[in-house]
């Protein structure tokens, strides 16, 4: 069939179709990024093509050379057959106007926290500028601690992973961005190699899937590293632990701010007197949780 679409296919249009109709066919599951198939063609396509990826209909109907139709159908083949996420085939993803570049040894970013941070963790912080210390626990590529850097221009920030491909990745992301001044890398478990550094804003988008979920994560999931999303029976497994010891690393009046996926009722059961703050974002109130150090359990 792709070869077919080689000889026969003539514009961005046709191939964009083609995409659909294989993507729809295959049965994909869309969510690292785009949420249905138009949108992922789309994106893979124009950015294939070297085109502006907002920019799809003045170049719908132009006719591609045989070339640029070869390179198309590759990766729109590679998406079908071996069900990676787009990010994995391109080797970049954005979280609102940042673009980070990513591989198979970090998850694909997606934090509600990256909206948060882009109104700077308003009306929670007064002043963003007076904030001096940030750390982002289990960083990844360190997205969140590079949109942190941005939304408080005077904090230092401290980026721990305790993987060493992980910080590899986040290392690229941070010279991309030109942070290396103020952006730390530390492999750490948690805290234990933060020996007595203390914050005033902890945030964390770390493993929460639970072991149910864990056991029928679509295909496309399955490429990412099992240590960046499981976290136990419950899912909670690292929110425990970040918890009891998170307290000695807060300065008077800091703030917590942990990405939990769908697991708010099984931590409001598990943390029944803990004064949960529970924030607005693009998908409700269900997702991320705020603390002062004053709250915590």
């Amino acid at each position: 069939m792709f070869e077919q679409a080689q000889q026969e296919l003539c514009t961005l249009r046709d191939l964009l179709r083609f995409s659909v109709s294989r993507f729809n066919e295959a049965g994909l599951f869309f969510g690292h990024g785009s949420d249905n198939a138009w949108d992922e063609a789309a994106y893979l396509l124009l950015h294939t093509l070297h085109l502006p990826l907002d920019r799809l209909e003045p170049f719908l109907d132009a006719r591609l050379t045989s070339d640029e139709r070869a390179a198309a159908l590759r990766i729109i083949k590679r998406r079908v057959t071996e069900r990676l996420p787009a990010a994995y085939l391109t080797n970049e993803a954005w979280l609102g106007e940042h673009r980070f570049y990513v591989d198979e040894r970090v998850i694909v970013p997606r934090s509600f926290i990256a909206e948060l941070l882009r109104e700077q963790l308003a009306p929670w912080i007064d002043d963003p500028w007076v904030v001096g210390s940030v750390l982002d626990l289990c960083t990844g590529s360190g997205c969140l601690a590079i949109i942190a850097a941005h939304a408080f221009p005077e904090a230092e920030v401290d980026a721990v992973d305790l993987s060493p491909d992980a910080l590899a990745v986040a290392k690229r992301n941070v010279n991309d961005f030109g942070l290396e001044s103020r952006l730390h890398l530390i492999e750490s478990n948690l805290f234990a190699g933060l020996k007595n550094r203390r914050y005033d804003v902890i945030i964390s988008n770390p493993p929460y899937v639970n072991a149910e979920s864990m056991a029928t994560l679509p295909q496309e999931y399955r490429h990412e590293p099992e240590l960046a999303l499981a976290s136990g029976e419950d899912g909670l497994d690292l929110v425990r632990v970040m918890l009891k010891e998170v307290g000695e690393h807060l300065n008077p009046g800091g703030l917590l701010v942990v990405e939990i996926g769908h697991n708010r009722d099984a931590l409001e059961a598990a943390f029944p007197d803990t004064p949960f703050t529970w924030l607005d974002t693009s998908a409700g109130d269900q997702h991320v949780f705020l603390l002062h150090r004053e709250e915590l359990p």
